[in-house]
């Protein structure tokens, strides 16, 4: 008589031809009782990796490139191009007098200059001139190219939602055909019209992504120095700024949360974690991040990544300004998102 593990055998078999499978074999691995994933905690240290930023110039032109980036994988998941499981980053190089040509996709990317002053990005016939620190927007479906001007190499980070437009089988894309898009409005048009606190008279919202494509370090550490004053401090977390939408206070781009944050020298955080594992890029300072059962000591222009509900904790050694990304808008629109906050 066959064994009641031969009939389940042979009825799983079956029903498989007939593109079936029972769920009872898998519902433990799809619905666990915290997150399961391969992300894993990483650093990559800009000092230790420049030289190769800077060898892929000699290897490969930005136009033979159309974007030449190195990308920062996960070790939990290499080969997929992806730093989190929703999120791709890396680390773009225009060297002086180049282009990267323009085009345009589905794909939202944000830009946050790393190193050298002058180059510019130019979306929908607007530039903008790049410094350390600024943070810049290339909305979804909006034309764009970049361009070196300058006399030094310029880095950026690059973060974009390709794994989440992947998923979702929307990803498309198409070049302009020239390399340079014709530009037709003033530099610092977009901030100046909708920057300010104001908007034009009718404005019509044309999408979800902030009309501010352009957020400068100087404003941002300002607010930052602001917040100093009035010590409103997070246990956690510093001090801690939401680059938003001012049409509508949400996040600046609708599924990418982006972050400013401040640690004075001396500051000891207490260990915190959310379901938005995050991307980390280190501005100013020196300190070190607790990771998971890691530690990781970071200077500036070091990037850095914590997985969805790993424990990580800061210590400041001197003032530390550091940027962050995650997926965070498009958890908390779904009601996934949770945060939770350790003991001193």
């Amino acid at each position: 008589m066959p064994s009641e593990i031969e009939e389940r055998r042979k009825y799983y078999a079956a029903i498989g031809k007939k593109n079936l499978a029972p769920l009872w074999e898998v519902l433990h691995g799809l619905v666990t009782p915290e997150p399961v994933h391969r992300v894993q905690p990483a650093i990559w240290r800009y000092d230790d990796i420049r030289d190769d930023i800077m060898a892929s110039g000699e290897l490969i032109t930005a136009k033979e490139a159309e974007r030449r980036v190195l990308i920062l994988e996960n070790p939990g998941m290499p080969g997929e191009s992806k730093i989190t499981t929703s999120l791709y980053a890396g680390l773009q190089l225009i060297l002086p007098g180049e282009v990267a040509p323009a085009h345009r996709h589905t794909q939202s990317a944000l830009r946050f200059v790393v190193e050298g002053a002058g180059a510019y990005t130019a979306v929908d016939g607007e530039r903008t001139t790049m410094h350390p620190g600024d943070f810049v927007i290339t909305p979804n479906w909006t034309w764009h190219d970049h361009g070196n001007d300058s006399d030094e190499p310029m880095v950026w980070l690059d973060g974009l939602d390709i794994p989440v437009v992947g998923f979702f089988g929307a990803s498309f894309a198409e070049k302009w055909g020239e390399d340079r898009q014709p530009i037709s409005r003033p530099e610092g048009d977009s901030l100046a019209r909708y920057g300010q606190g104001l908007l034009p008279d009718g404005y019509a919202r044309r999408s979800h992504t902030s009309p501010v494509f352009s957020y400068p370090y100087d404003r941002t550490r300002e607010a930052l120095e602001t917040m100093r004053r009035r010590e409103e401090w997070d246990a956690a977390q510093g001090l801690k700024l939401s680059y938003v939408n001012p049409v509508n206070g949400d996040f600046a781009i609708p599924t990418m949360g982006t972050f400013m944050q401040l640690l004075p020298a001396g500051f000891a955080g207490v260990p915190y974690r959310a379901t938005d594992a995050t991307v980390f890029s280190v501005v100013e300072g020196r300190g070190t991040v607790e990771i998971g059962e890691q530690r990781f000591d970071f200077g500036p222009r070091d990037h850095f990544v914590a997985p969805s509900w790993s424990w990580y904790r800061f210590e400041a050694a001197e003032d530390c300004v550091i940027f962050s990304f995650s997926d965070r808008p498009i958890q908390q629109k779904l009601d996934l998102w949770r945060e939770q906050r350790g003991n001193a």
